[in-house]
């Protein structure tokens, strides 16, 4: 009987150790599987812990399925998958650089260049990349702050609007990624280094020149034939090694097409006149400084130009018109558009209303608009529409040109350089600073007459400004 009692105890001690050992390994099963203690299964399903009463009478045992949810629900939390969640995209961490909003009629660009490189640091709204379209240069900005990991996209490949570039790492943990591959290029010179002896090995097994002991009897014989007749020379053309092949840019991809679809469609036509600069450019040395302290910007020629434009558009409404399939559209607003060159190419910036400012305003919006398309920082907007256009080509120097019209306008107006050439005035030579201006229109619309009378309204508010003033 005492064998019994004791042998009872004992068993009472060992299954209260088990229990407690069962409680602490289920401390880390999550609360939505509830463990009982009177079945719990310990060291991978092998045994089964069992609960005795003082009775000694009732036995609960796990199950092999509650054995699975309890190892499945302990790997949840384990620490490998942590740290894998901590550098996926759903953490927030990564954030990707997408291609902007271009226009309503522009659907694509080409990737021209990248300003960082993978690894560098950008701010918020920093751009990373350039995007050519056939209007204008849009920069790809970093929608964070953070890391450059990698380049989605490549140099030279076509791209539309929502198209990912980069992507970008809000954190620097990250930035460890990159020196892989300077790693693979110094193993490159290794495997060449170690290529060298075997190739050196193969080299001088190279004994077949001997073979040329015996061929001056063959020399011999040849020299006996003829010589033959000498045939039709060919030129010499240059060597293709001192070419350089580079593809065009969007930009001018565009400006080409529409000059040539500008060429094929109109029936162009330009007259040639000359203007006595005597008057605009003493009434500009006498006022330039008054105006400069009150409008803060200086008086050029090309308000001047732009007002005379204006009053001979006015005076001549069919030149501001356009050919729209059988009819003709007539416009009753004015947008003058200034041609500006710059690096990249040729673009057509409009001064919108004209008709409405005055030199200082108008002024103001040339350089304005000249600075932005200098800095490829001008907007599409800003070169959309305009009925008439002016080419100032006597900036780079030139004496006489025949411009081109920019489609869909009727007409346009090239300015010249100012040359000092002898001239009779009252019946006296005396040397005046001249300039010759030409107007290149639309022959299908616009008539010798008119266009005549329209070059001739230019020269003459240009060599007395005063008719501005008293509208003669």
């Amino acid at each position: 009987m005492l064998g019994i009692i004791r042998r009872k105890a004992v068993r009472e001690a060992s299954s209260a150790v088990v229990l407690r050992r069962t409680q602490q390994s289920v401390r880390s099963v999550p609360r939505d599987y509830t463990t009982s203690a009177k079945e719990t299964s310990l060291g991978g399903g092998s045994w089964l812990a069992r609960n005795f009463s003082h009775h000694g009478h009732v036995c609960y045992s796990a199950s092999l399925k509650s054995t699975r949810v309890a190892v499945s629900s302990l790997q949840i939390d384990s620490p490998i998958h942590m740290r894998n969640r901590s550098y996926s995209s759903d953490s927030g961490d990564i954030v990707e650089a997408v291609v902007p909003f271009m226009g309503e009629s522009i659907t694509d660009g080409t990737l021209a260049t990248f300003l960082k490189q993978p690894g560098d640091h950008v701010g918020v709204d920093e751009p990373i990349a350039q995007i050519e379209t056939d209007k204008v240069t849009i920069d790809v900005v970093s929608p964070e702050a953070g890391v450059i990991q990698k380049f989605i996209a490549k140099e030279g490949d076509t791209v539309e609007p929502g198209h990912k570039i980069a992507v970008i790492s809000k954190s620097e943990s990250v930035t460890h990624v990159g020196p892989s591959e300077p790693a693979t290029s110094k193993t490159a010179p290794a495997k060449e280094k170690a290529d060298e002896p075997k190739t050196k090995e193969k080299a001088p097994p190279k004994e077949k020149p001997k073979s040329e002991a015996h061929p001056p009897a063959e020399k011999a014989k040849t020299t006996s034939a003829p010589p033959p007749k000498p045939g039709p020379t060919e030129p010499q053309l240059p060597p293709k090694e001192r070419e350089r092949r580079v593809p065009m840019t969007r930009l001018r991809k565009r400006v080409a097409a529409r000059l040539k679809d500008s060429q094929n469609t109109f029936a162009m036509l330009t007259t040639f006149n000359e203007v006595d600069m005597t008057n605009l450019m003493k009434l500009r040395s006498d006022y330039k400084d008054t105006f400069l302290e009150k409008h803060g910007v200086k008086l050029g020629f090309m308000s001047g130009f732009v007002k005379a434009a204006v009053s001979a558009l006015q005076s001549q409404p069919v030149v501001n018109a356009v050919i729209d399939g059988e009819d003709i559209i007539y416009r009753d607003y004015i947008d003058i558009s200034i041609a500006v060159g710059t690096s990249k190419g040729l673009v057509v910036p409009v001064v919108r209303g004209a008709d409405k400012m005055n030199f200082a305003e108008i002024e103001k919006e040339i350089n304005t608009l000249a600075k932005k398309a200098t800095d490829g920082t001008i907007s599409i907007d800003e070169m959309a529409g305009g009925t008439f256009t002016i080419s100032n080509g006597g900036v780079y120097g030139s004496l006489l040109s025949t411009p081109i019209i920019n489609p869909p306008q009727s007409a346009i107006l090239g300015m010249h350089s100012i040359t000092t050439r002898p001239m009779v005035v009252g019946g006296q030579i005396t040397p005046r600073p001249m300039m010759y201006i030409a107007l290149t229109y639309d022959h299908r619309l616009i008539d010798g007459r008119e266009a005549v009378f329209f070059l001739r309204r230019i020269k003459d508010v240009v060599e007395d400004p005063r008719r501005l003033l008293l509208d003669v």
